[in-house]
């Protein structure tokens, strides 16, 4: 049961803002410097987050972190950072915009690949929900126009990754606690990104120290705000809310980086969304199910 409805409704919509300004932090920064660089810091910044909530774990930090299923981390440790390597990568050639429209299909993928995956029974409704919403990336990407080019498929691929991700995450947290599923990605995505970024080390500008530093500190509060909801009432009841987050980020790309929002584009994000929400709906009410 909810402890805070309104709370947790308010807390997730601060989480979005603050991922839509940690975005626009890591645009400016990928497009100034290497993007491994970039993502490898966030990341040191990220498992000391979260080796720092493991101490204060109550049950101790052994005992917080231990887990029976540390190859499916490797596995999610590893799906993560492609995704946030692409995702960045996907700012600095086609912008926060079509970028974020695109990676909207998320959901509607974790919906498609929990049935194969994790042997769920999904309705017809939901696979209509999915298809809908493959109607609106190609809405937005007009393939056969001219107008598409391939760095549009590096949302789509961070998309995906993430996709897989959260639904190996389901799968980890079945049958044991959500906090080692938290802990194990962000330290095994820290050294992953050592490995990558330390080679293409550059030396900052003073000047851009304060955006990295901001760049890295969102990163943190992003995800405290997200737990602190998580906490407040039940993830299923606030992720409409987390669709919000390609509101501010439209707002971030159109005023501070003079990006435009295309019509298609527009209409693409309009079907991804109702999609998105139409699948949601169907989690609060039951639906006879078709087995795969």
């Amino acid at each position: 049961m909810s402890r805070n409805p309104r709370l947790g409704i308010w807390l997730m919509i601060a989480a979005v803002a603050t991922f839509a300004a940690q975005d626009g932090f890591s645009r400016y920064l990928a497009e100034t410097y290497n993007t491994l660089m970039i993502v490898m810091i966030r990341y040191w910044v990220f498992a000391g987050f979260v080796i720092v909530l493991a101490q204060r774990r109550p049950e101790g930090p052994r005992a917080a972190i231990r887990s029976t299923r540390l190859w499916v981390h490797l596995v999610r440790g590893t799906l993560l950072v492609a995704e946030v390597c692409m995702i960045v990568w996907g700012y600095t050639l086609i912008g926060l915009i079509e970028s974020h429209a695109i990676f909207a299909i998320c959901p509607l993928l974790i919906v498609a690949l929990s049935g194969p995956m994790l042997g769920e029974r999904i309705s017809w409704q939901r696979w209509a929900a999915v298809a809908a919403g493959m109607v609106g990336v190609i809405v937005i990407l007009r393939p056969g126009t001219g107008v598409f080019s391939w760095p549009a498929l590096l949302p789509l691929a961070s998309a995906l990754f993430f996709a897989l991700y959260s639904v190996l995450t389901r799968l980890t947290t079945r049958d044991e606690p959500t906090f080692p599923a938290f802990f194990w990605p962000a330290v095994i995505g820290a050294v992953l990104m050592t490995l990558f970024g330390l080679p293409n080390l550059e030396p900052v500008a003073v000047a851009d120290i304060a955006p990295l530093a901001a760049y890295c500190l969102l990163c943190v509060l992003s995800h405290w705000l997200l737990l602190k909801c998580y906490e407040a009432i039940e993830a299923a009841r606030v992720q409409p809310y987390a669709y919000l987050q390609i509101v501010f980020v439209t707002i971030i790309g159109i005023v501070i980086y003079g990006e435009v929002l295309a019509l298609p584009v527009a209409i693409g994000t309009a079907i991804i969304v109702a999609a998105g929400l139409y699948a949601l709906s169907l989690e609060r009410r039951p639906i006879p199910a078709v087995p795969l």
